[in-house]
């Protein structure tokens, strides 16, 4: 009997044997990067039919991807996640102009606003920029990253379940490359000169490395033991939470160490209900009294003598130590370099992402350390704060420091609003997770990577949308 053949049918074949005759002809011509066009059509396709769930294999991926970097087209990115981010963010855009908008309440909540103006001020220094292409990169993958972890996140939010699986589907694949990270560490008898590589390729180096653990130990102690869930998830949350932890502590990132304590403490203050005025006047005192101190405090510091080692306590003490450590040393020297770039150019700045280029003559002899080099490329200028003086000017760095502020103050607002217990547990867990980051932005910056992207811009999506769809006055 012979098959009848439906039109739909006939399609599927059409397009089959049209798609065998072009992988044949980029095989022939050794054009491989053709035979990913199958792949390309069919993400397009998932992102259209299934957006929700290519955001959250987004978030899965993260934790695994791999820098990718091609020599022929000098082009580098992370795989296999900023290709698909880039293309969410295509088809996002598409849809906003389809649609004609997007969700107001989200567009009119102030820490969007914030990071909007963020936005634009990356946009308009590109244009006086030393170097404008790289500038226009830099500015393409912070609107990639804010549109699909914040704008679109945000959307993913209003589904409480999604929440649960936005906190799950990275912390596992994370855990995944810390127990990788011990194993390899291990190897090498957890030393501390070892700790800076051992997580290649997942992570470049122990910084970033230990910024995003920090992010997460407090989510992960919150779902191990402070939310209700049944017992076999808290048993999972809770090795989590062990392997998250030993994994901050032997990535010996002191910064990664001071952001938890420094988190833990708001969350006491908060907690105690400490009124705003108060917490207001206690940062200008202590502000006021390190200004005042300025010059007996480097004193000190430039006596501590204690460099960085295998000894977790004499790693701790070395923290303060500006006058041998040459890790801290060095980070001295880029902010200097930097602050040197703003004197410069106050208004403007140099353009973003321009200071790993342009920073070489701004560096002082007496001031380099082992670590440096006279072509200065050895990276950003190690703050989220500094960096953007240099590159951005005193609007870039003020841009940054009010998303900072706003995002702290919503998240206290909103875990005084939330109707529930489960509801405050994680907005508590997303505060601290956030202030980590943004505590160690003060040492490091990384922005620029989508393993800090994803958490950064999601969490502060997620205390947006419990402010304007969890609270009390909203439900």
């Amino acid at each position: 009997m012979r098959p009848t053949w439906e039109p739909n049918s006939k399609t599927v074949i059409t397009i089959g044997v049209l798609f065998s005759l072009l992988n044949v002809v980029f095989i022939a011509t050794e054009n491989f990067w053709g035979l990913l066009l199958p792949f390309g059509l069919a993400l397009i396709a998932a992102i259209v039919l299934a957006l929700d769930k290519v955001l959250l294999f987004l978030v899965f991926a993260t934790p695994l991807s791999i820098f990718y970097y091609n020599p022929d087209l000098h082009v580098g990115f992370t795989l296999p996640t900023e290709p698909i981010t880039f293309g969410v963010m295509l088809l996002f855009f598409f849809k906003l102009l389809y649609e004609g908008g997007f969700d107001t309440k989200i567009i009119r909540h102030p820490l969007t606003i914030a990071i909007l103006f963020y936005l634009f001020w990356i946009f308009f220094t590109s244009f006086s920029s030393q170097m404008p292409f790289v500038s226009f990169k830099v500015f393409l993958s912070r609107l990639w990253f804010i549109s699909v972890f914040y704008f679109l996140m945000s959307q993913l939010f209003k589904k409480y379940k999604n929440i649960r699986y936005f906190f799950w589907l990275y912390m596992i694949p994370l855990s995944m490359v810390v127990i990788y990270t011990l194993y390899i560490h291990g190897q090498h008898g957890f030393t501390k000169d070892t700790s800076t590589w051992v997580m290649f390729p997942f992570f470049k180096e122990h910084t970033s490395y230990g910024a995003v653990l920090a992010m997460y130990v407090p989510i992960a102690f919150a779902f191990a033991f402070l939310l209700k869930q049944n017992l076999n998830l808290r048993v999972v949350a809770g090795i989590i939470f062990l392997i998250l932890f030993v994994g901050v502590i032997l990535s010996f990132t002191r910064a990664a160490w001071l952001s938890l304590i420094l988190a833990l403490g708001v969350m006491v203050l908060v907690l105690l209900k400490v009124r705003k005025s108060t917490l207001v006047a206690m940062t200008l005192v202590v502000l006021g009294g390190v200004w005042y101190m300025w010059g007996d405090i480097m004193q000190k510091f430039e006596k501590n003598d204690q460099v960085s080692s295998d000894n977790l306590t004499e790693h701790v003490e070395s923290i303060s130590n500006v006058s041998t450590d040459a890790s801290n040393m060095e980070r001295v020297n880029r902010w200097k370099s930097a602050l040197r770039m703003f004197e410069e150019r106050p208004w403007l700045g140099h353009g973003p992402g321009t200071y790993m280029f342009l920073y070489a003559p701004y560096q002082k002899p007496y001031e380099k350390t082992i670590i440096s080099t006279n072509a200065g490329d050895m990276g950003n200028a190690h703050s989220e704060y500094i960096g953007p003086l240099a590159e951005s000017g005193f609007i870039g760095a003020l841009s940054v420091l009010v998303i900072v502020a706003i995002s702290i103050v919503t998240g206290v607002k909103v875990y005084y609003k939330m109707p529930t217990r489960e509801l405050k547990i994680i907005a508590m867990a997303t505060l601290m997770g956030l202030i980590t980051y943004w505590t160690h932005g003060f040492l490091n910056s990384f922005l620029e990577m989508d393993k800090a992207a994803c958490p950064v811009w999601g969490f502060s999506a997620l205390l947006v949308v419990l402010d304007q769809y969890f609270s009390e006055e909203k439900l």
